[in-house]
């Protein structure tokens, strides 16, 4: 990690448990690809129209200088977070940067136990019930259940039939018309990427629709 970004603290004043965040906001937003004033921008509308946790995903262009400056400019407006951290060495460097949690597209007990010993909740990603079951062993207070697009809700009401005990982060196929059944068949959060951070509004800078885009997500999220 470059020498210019100094390790920080990763907790937030009076922030809590960062899982008890999730199940309460019930939305990340993933940004990926956005770099820049675009991208600062863009944080900046999401979280005036109440969107309170930022996933910066490690394979955009420098993303851990994006997650100490959002921890400076936000720090007592939103969580920020680290996406796509697959294995330990990106988990280090995601946490010195200031990541407050952790989320992965794939299950690497080892990264839960590294974030884990600093006290810092990983989400990783999971599809089998035997993958749920382990990653819930290794340590993680929620799983992100990834990719669902193909599966539907039906997927997320029959493995939460004997795993009901743990948290979901639906991810992958979401969208403002479906949302209200993924909730139904017990998803917890969601993750939303395109569908939330809106590729049409941040290219053409119109940060107001943004804002009331997330907003309206919020508000829908929020009513279930």
């Amino acid at each position: 990690m470059s020498s210019l970004i100094p390790e920080q603290s990763t907790q937030t004043n009076g922030s809590g448990c960062i899982t008890e965040r999730l199940l309460a906001e019930r939305i990340v937003a993933i940004f990926r690809g956005y770099t820049g004033d675009q991208a600062d921008e863009a944080a900046s509308a999401l979280i005036r129209g109440g969107i309170r946790l930022l996933e910066v995903t490690m394979n955009t262009e420098g993303a851990p200088a994006i997650i100490y400056r959002w921890r400076q400019l936000y720090e007592d407006r939103a969580f920020i977070g680290a996406g796509t951290v697959l294995d330990v060495e990106m988990a280090r460097e995601a946490i010195s940067s200031g990541a407050q949690f952790l989320i992965s597209p794939n299950l690497d007990e080892a990264v839960i136990e590294y974030a884990s010993a600093r006290g810092i909740d990983v989400w990783p990603g999971v599809f089998t019930p035997t993958e749920m079951v382990r990653a819930w062993k290794a340590g993680a207070k929620a799983l992100k259940l990834f990719p669902l697009g193909a599966l539907g809700p039906e997927y997320i009401r029959e493995v939460r039939g004997p795993l009901a005990h743990i948290p979901i982060l639906a991810t992958g196929g979401i969208d403002l018309g479906n949302a209200a059944s993924y909730w139904a068949a017990g998803a917890s959060a969601f993750g939303l990427g395109s569908k939330l951070a809106r590729a049409d509004y941040i290219h053409n800078r119109q940060f107001d629709k943004l804002e009331d885009h997330a907003r309206h997500w919020v508000q829908t999220v929020q009513s279930f």
